[in-house]
């Protein structure tokens, strides 16, 4: 039996007496971000213990959203699965034959909450969608609804602007002739945008760097607050957060060499000022910060064209 043979999906649903909102929870749509992994399989075993109840609505869990990848012990498999993530009839990656499963399950709920972790040290964040607007990027209706469940995760900074911050960076890649798929808007769309457009609300939590023990704790804590939220569980509702932080990402650079480099290590939401060194390319030319603001997703090992690090702004968003 071979790598790929060896591989299956899996989901775990539970369904509560009364009516009301069906909820997904993804854990490890990257391979080596496993904290949601962890957190999903503790709540399902107190389901099935009986030590949580869920009394209204649905919710599915799916602890492993990208096998290969989770095998591998590495962020993707053939490629990254929160990138242009779409059915398709021709599957080749097998991050293709992924998202022919996965899509369909989320179109069928109303609410994603989605788990991960990133490269280097940080306070846990939520990632939000756009405000509501009528535009041809990401149209959107419900940011409201959104915005309620994120301030009850039990987190406090907040980060928007994904997809057209992205779609900044894809105008930049075509202007300079790039022809690969990170110069198409489509292959910003990940579950999150993927969820939106199927009418759902949807949100990720970075719930803190790979290996921070605290991270599945975040997870754990967010998934019960989200069951109370939406009245699956028969738990209070959630306190909202105060005193938030919210940012938003306004620019994406791209590591576009090997041999690029930071000035050093960063942590996502690290300051930096107008004028600060950021990084040297491969040929000596360095990259500053255009103004004062914020560093996010730093990741010393980006693959040549993707993004190397995104700069944020404060906002008022939240």
């Amino acid at each position: 039996m071979n790598e790929l043979e060896s591989l299956h999906f899996q989901s775990v649903s539970f369904s509560g007496m009364a009516s009301g909102p069906r909820l997904i929870v993804l854990g490890a749509v990257h391979g080596n971000e496993t904290c949601g992994t962890r957190a999903i399989r503790r709540v399902i075993g107190e389901i099935e213990s009986g030590q949580l109840a869920i009394v209204a609505g649905s919710v599915t869990f799916v602890p492993i959203t990208n096998p290969l990848a989770y095998l591998r012990q590495q962020r993707m498999g053939d490629r990254n699965l929160n990138r242009n993530l779409v059915p398709t009839d021709d599957p080749v990656e097998f991050e293709d034959r992924i998202a022919n499963w996965l899509c369909p399950n989320l179109a069928q709920h109303e609410v994603l909450l989605d788990l991960h972790s990133f490269h280097t040290a940080g306070q846990p964040f939520v990632m939000l969608g756009p405000q509501d607007n009528r535009g041809t990027l990401e149209p959107f209706s419900r940011s409201a609804e959104e915005t309620a469940l994120a301030l009850r995760l039990g987190v406090r900074r907040f980060v928007d602007g994904w997809l057209d911050t992205y779609a900044t960076g894809v105008a930049r890649r075509l202007a300079a002739g790039v022809s690969a798929r990170e110069a198409d808007v489509s292959y910003g769309v990940g579950t999150t945008e993927y969820m939106r457009a199927q009418g759902g609300i949807a949100l990720t939590l970075e719930c803190g760097q790979h290996d921070d023990p605290a991270a599945p704790d975040v997870a754990y804590r967010a998934i019960l607050n989200t069951l109370a939220h939406l009245q699956l569980s028969p738990a209070s509702q959630p306190e909202t957060v105060t005193e938030t932080e919210a940012l938003r990402l306004y620019e994406v650079i791209d590591r576009a060499h090997a041999d690029d480099q930071f000035a050093h290590a960063w942590s996502s939401f690290d300051p930096v000022k107008q004028g600060e060194l950021i990084g040297t390319r491969h040929n000596g030319a360095p990259v500053v910060a255009d103004s004062a603001g914020y560093i996010v997703f730093p990741n010393p090992k980006a693959q040549v064209g993707q993004e190397w690090f995104y700069l944020a702004k404060p906002s008022s968003r939240v």
